[in-house]
C-alpha cells in the first residue's frame, strides 16, 4: 500500500517525472542533478536520474525523495566497478556520491582517518603521505573511492597481512533506505553492523563516511620475484615461503597467457627439464614464464636479513627489486572479459588452477593474493555464454569439495545472462533477513545482492 502522495515509479508520466526532477535540483543544486545519459548505467540498467547531493542531509533528503514515489536508489563512487555484480531490476535515480568527500580533522598521534565515502583512494593516500603515514588498502581499480572499495569489498596485495578495507574499519556512517542516518562503531556489535554493508554494492545502505585504521609507512620495501611455470610449483613454493616466518606483506602470483609461441605452463617446464641451455635468460622475465613476487616491508636492516632468507629459499632464479612489478595491483582482465574470482584453501589453490585450465581447454591468465588463495582470472569476452557456463560448473565442481567457491564479478550483457554468477549460495537466509531489516521496500540497488535481493 503508498503513502498519502506516493506515486509508483512505472506510473511516473511526463509531468510527475519533470515534477522529481524539481525535486531533485532543490535539493542537491541545478548543477547536480538531472536526466541520466548513456553513460549512467549499472551493470547495462540505464538509470532515469543523477542526483549528486552536497552532504550527508542532502543525500538524505535524496532518499526520501525516493522513499515517497517508490523510486529505487543506486549509489555510485567513481563507476570504476559499476559492472560488477548482477543488474538491478531498475535505477531509478543514481546517487553520485563524489560530494560526499574529503578527510576529516585528526588530532595528533590519532592512528584513524575518517574519509567520506566519494574520496579516491590515492586523494587519501596522497595526504597521509605527507605526513608519513597510509591506509594499508591497495585496490586495485584506478580511482576507486573509499565508497567503492568497501561497497565492494575489494583489496589488493597487502590484504595478505593488513585484511581487506573491511577488516581495518574503526566504524562507518551510513543512510538506511529511509533516509536515516546510522553510525555504526565501538564494540564488536558495531563493527558487524558495518561490516554487513561490506560487497553489499549499496544494497544495504548508502555510505557516508568511513573511518579507517592508519599507521607509519614502512621504512624499507622491497620485492622479490621468482619466475614459475607451473601451478604445482607455486603451490610448493608458497608453502615454503609461509613456514618459513618471513612475514610478507604480500604474496602475489601472474600466472600470463603469452603469444602464440609460448609454451603452456608445464610443457614450457618440461622443456626446460630437457633443455638446461633455456635457463640461461634473464631469471627475472623468462619467456613464458609466470611471477611469484613477495612484498617484504619493515626497517632497513630487518628486511635485508629477511630478502636474503628469501632469496636463498627460492633458488638461483630469485631477483629482489626496489619497485612493484608493472602488472602489481591490477587485474588480469580487461574489458569485455568474463571476469572471475576464485576463492580457495590455499593448499588447494594449485587444483583450482588446473581445473578452470582442464575446463577452459587451454592456460587462463591469473592473477591475485596466491598466499591467501584469493586469485582472479579473465575468460575472453568472445566465448560463447553455454561454454562460459560449462567451466563454470566444472571449476565450481572442483571447488565444492574444497570448500571453494568461483564468483564471475562481470561479464558480456550475453554472458551474465546466461550464466549463475554466484554459484552455490552460503547464508543466503541470513543475507534475506538482514535485507528486509535495513531496505525492506528493497528500494536500494533492488536485485544486486545474490538471490536477486
Amino acid at each position: 500500500m503508498y503513502d498519502r502522495g506516493m506515486v509508483p515509479a512505472r506510473s511516473t508520466g511526463t509531468s510527475g517525472a519533470l515534477d522529481i526532477t524539481r525535486r531533485l535540483i532543490e535539493i542537491c543544486g541545478p548543477r547536480f542533478a538531472r536526466f541520466a545519459g548513456p553513460a549512467d548505467e549499472v551493470a547495462g540498467r540505464p538509470a532515469r536520474w543523477v542526483a549528486v547531493p552536497g552532504g550527508a542531509d542532502a543525500a538524505a533528503r535524496v532518499l526520501r525523495l525516493a522513499a515517497r514515489h517508490d523510486l529505487s536508489v543506486v549509489p555510485r563512487g567513481a563507476g570504476t566497478k559499476i559492472d560488477w555484480g548482477a543488474p538491478p531490476e531498475r535505477v531509478d535515480i543514481l546517487l553520485d556520491t563524489g560530494r560526499l568527500a574529503g578527510i576529516g580533522h585528526r588530532p595528533p598521534g590519532q592512528r584513524a582517518a575518517e574519509v567520506g565515502a566519494g574520496t579516491p583512494l590515492r586523494a587519501v593516500q596522497a595526504t597521509l603521505e605527507r605526513t608519513g603515514q597510509r591506509l594499508a588498502v591497495d585496490a586495485p581499480s584506478p580511482g576507486a573511492t573509499i565508497g567503492g572499495v568497501l561497497a565492494a569489498d575489494e583489496a589488493g596485495p597487502l590484504r595478505h597481512r593488513h585484511g581487506t578495507a573491511c577488516d581495518q574499519l574503526v566504524s562507518l556512517r551510513y543512510l538506511a533506505a529511509d533516509g536515516e542516518l546510522t553510525e555504526a562503531d565501538g564494540g564488536a556489535a558495531g563493527l558487524a553492523q558495518a561490516r554487513l554493508l561490506c560487497g553489499s554494492e549499496g544494497a544495504l545502505g548508502v555510505l557516508v563516511s568511513a573511518t579507517l585504521r592508519v599507521q607509519a609507512m614502512p621504512a624499507c620495501r622491497v620485492w622479490v620475484t621468482r619466475p614459475v611455470w607451473t601451478p604445482l610449483e607455486v603451490h610448493d613454493l608458497i608453502r615454503a615461503v609461509l613456514a618459513a616466518r618471513l612475514d610478507p606483506a604480500a604474496i602475489e602470483l601472474d600466472l600470463p597467457v603469452g603469444g602464440k609461441d609460448r609454451l603452456p605452463w608445464d610443457a614450457r617446464a618440461a622443456a626446460m627439464a630437457r633443455h638446461p641451455s633455456m635457463t640461461g635468460r634473464s631469471p627475472a622475465s623468462p619467456a613464458g614464464a609466470g611471477s611469484l613476487v613477495v612484498l617484504l616491508e619493515g626497517g632497513p636492516s630487518d628486511v635485508a636479513e629477511r630478502s636474503d632468507r628469501l632469496v636463498s629459499l627460492l633458488g638461483a632464479r630469485a631477483t629482489v627489486a626496489r619497485s612493484a612489478p608493472a602488472w602489481w595491483r591490477s587485474y588480469p582482465f580487461a574489458p569485455g572479459d568474463t571476469a572471475l574470482r576464485l576463492e580457495v584453501p590455499i593448499t588447494d589453490l594449485h587444483a583450482a588452477v588446473y581445473a578452470l585450465r582442464d575446463a577452459a581447454g587451454s592456460p587462463v591468465p591469473v592473477r591475485g593474493s596466491a598466499g591467501l588463495g584469493v586469485v582472479h582470472a579473465a575468460l575472453p569476452g568472445s566465448l560463447a555464454p553455454d561454454r562460459v557456463a560449462a567451466i563454470l560448473a566444472a571449476v565450481r565442481s572442483v571447488l565444492l569439495a574444497r570448500q571453494g567457491r568461483c564468483v564471475v564479478l562481470s561479464a558480456p550483457p550475453a554472458v551474465r545472462r546466461a550464466v549463475d554468477l554466484w554459484g552455490e549460495l552460503v547464508g543466503l537466509a541470513r543475507l534475506r533477513a538482514v535485507k528486509q531489516h535495513l531496505d525492506p521496500g528493497h528500494r536500494l540497488a533492488p536485485g544486486r545482492l545474490p538471490g536477486g535481493l
